[in-house]
């Protein structure tokens, strides 16, 4: 049986990639510096250690014959209107994090194969329509927010780390992704997710908030392709940095819109000033997809499987909604 440590297990994805592993026959454990508020009691073992203490990065890394595969998804993170006020807190935090278990790791006697969540927060802002960049586009960098440099500082750190004491390493560039299970309030939620607590939470005839101009284009990815991807880049010998994206890219009222038309409500879209970070980031996804990989929802597919979650989640909380 594979062994494999999900640092991270506590969050959205992290949560979703333990199942994924118990379903393919991994013992697994994880690891956050909380307990998952969704995923009760699915891996076999689940550690409370702060990973921001190199120490704890050890006690996460050591079990009885060694892991095989790692997965680095811990990160202090959050949505735009977490991404500025938070930057000083994301810079140290997931510094620490990450160095502390990339040194840790390749002390091991068995070297794992290591992953590591990165970001398309690393690309640059971007028009729209603009030609699409590779991977290897990111240089020269121009990270628009704190969060994207760190990440990038954090790829090079694994890279280096991987190459000097010969450690496999795999790392995905991850877009911004949604489904069941996910933040939906708090102030660290992503669009989808906020749009869809707001639109949960309108009566008909109503309209719902959105920053910025709603023009800005994003990418969004659904859970289920991104842990497909996540392990069709892990069985593969591609050990560069991989974008994982939906490839189906729309405007933020688009998304809206389209979270409008799942509820079934008729509802109109109200701009207001608020942090919306870049106006386009448009990246390749060839190099994912040589693995075999494609995305297998498209954005109405995915929101329909993620609304009535959200929406669930609100009527737990506040009651039905009319």
């Amino acid at each position: 049986m594979k062994k494999a440590l999900v640092a991270g297990g506590g969050g959205f994805i992290g949560g979703h990639l333990i199942k994924r592993l118990k379903k393919e026959g991994y013992w697994v454990r994880g690891v956050d510096i909380k307990k998952h508020e969704f995923a009760k009691n699915v891996a076999d073992e689940f550690k409370i250690l702060d990973l921001r203490i190199r120490e704890n990065c050890a006690k996460a890394l050591k079990v009885a014959g060694g892991f095989d595969e790692v997965y680095q998804l811990a990160a202090d993170r959050g949505g735009a209107g977490y991404m500025k006020p938070g930057e000083c807190d994301m810079l140290e935090n997931n510094v620490l994090i990450n160095v502390y278990m990339t040194s840790e790791a390749v002390k091991l006697k068995k070297k794992p194969k290591y992953f590591y969540s990165s970001s398309v927060c690393v690309y640059r802002d971007m028009p729209h329509n603009a030609p699409k960049i590779s991977e290897e586009e990111v240089y020269p960098a121009f990270p628009d927010n704190e969060y994207g440099w760190e990440k990038l500082y954090s790829e090079r750190v694994l890279t280096a780390f991987g190459n000097r004491y010969n450690m496999p390493i795999r790392i995905a560039r991850f877009n911004t992704t949604y489904g069941p299970e996910a933040n939906w309030e708090g102030g660290r939620e992503k669009a989808a997710d906020a749009l869809s607590r707001k639109v949960a939470l309108a009566k008909s005839g109503e309209k719902i908030e959105v920053w910025g101009t709603g023009k800005e284009v994003r990418d969004f990815t659904c859970i289920v392709d991104l842990i497909n991807g996540i392990r069709a880049l892990m069985k593969s010998n591609i050990e560069k940095p991989t974008n994982i994206g939906s490839d189906e890219y729309v405007t933020v009222d688009e998304l809206a819109q389209a979270i409008i038309d799942v509820s079934g409500k008729k509802l109109k879209i109200k701009h207001i000033k608020g942090p919306h970070s870049v106006t386009s980031r448009n990246f390749s996804i060839k190099r994912i997809k040589s693995t075999g990989w494609k995305p297998k929802f498209t954005l109405k597919q995915g929101i329909a499987i993620h609304y009535p979650w959200v929406k669930a989640q609100v009527e737990k909380k506040y009651g039905k909604q009319e």
